[in-house]
């Protein structure tokens, strides 16, 4: 949390003062009066200015974007971060040189980046927030993914007339699966097992 001490003729001067150093507005702090203004003897002599503590009020998107801000530049990564609103949530989309790094394989480390952010978010707020974290669209091309491999799946049990167990996934991905396959008129889905090991199963109707 970011604190400033500030003086001024009243305390409105001093909150005034306050603010632009935090280069903020008033809604955004705590305000605390350490000192009354005092006119001293005859108005000349003595005269004390009001102080004031202004403790910025700390805003979660704000924090999750320093944290990520922060990991790149420990990295060594040149990372812009993109935010935009959407119903599901705040968007952060990231662009750079490197992203693979920062992907991972099938994107797990994009995934942990996720949790750890929302962590980060959620200890400034006293509402859940929820960041959802993508790298060049990189979320849209794994549903695709994800979609064509349900199908290729589907087609093979209903071929063998075998059930099929797929690698572990995470919830969202398993998601995918489900309602890719949910109106198949000859497979069925399910999940078995327990996280970070479940698995989707496809099998006949």
């Amino acid at each position: 949390m970011k604190k400033v001490i500030a003086t001024g003729k009243t305390i409105d001067d001093a909150i005034k003062a306050g603010l632009a150093q935090l280069s903020t507005t008033q809604d955004r702090v705590h305000v605390t009066v350490l000192e009354q203004p005092s006119k001293g003897f005859l108005g000349l002599i003595g005269t004390k200015e009001a102080k004031v503590e202004l403790e910025k009020i700390p805003d979660p998107i704000e924090e999750a974007v320093a944290f990520l801000k922060d990991l790149f530049d420990t990295m060594g990564l040149a990372i812009s971060i993109d935010q935009k609103q959407t119903k599901e949530g705040h968007l952060f989309n990231l662009s750079g040189s490197e992203l693979g790094i920062l992907i991972g394989k099938r994107g797990q480390t994009l995934d942990a980046l996720q949790y750890l952010v929302n962590i980060v978010a959620n200890r400034f707020s006293n509402a859940h927030v929820r960041i959802l974290l993508d790298a060049e669209q990189f979320r849209d091309r794994r549903k695709q993914t994800l979609q064509e491999l349900a199908h290729r799946l589907a087609g093979r049990v209903v071929r063998s007339r075998k059930e099929l167990i797929l690698e572990p996934m995470n919830a969202q991905e398993r998601k995918i699966i489900h309602a890719e396959l949910q109106s198949h008129p000859s497979v069925k889905t399910y999940s078995k097992g327990d996280e970070p090991n479940r698995r989707v199963v496809i099998t006949l109707r």
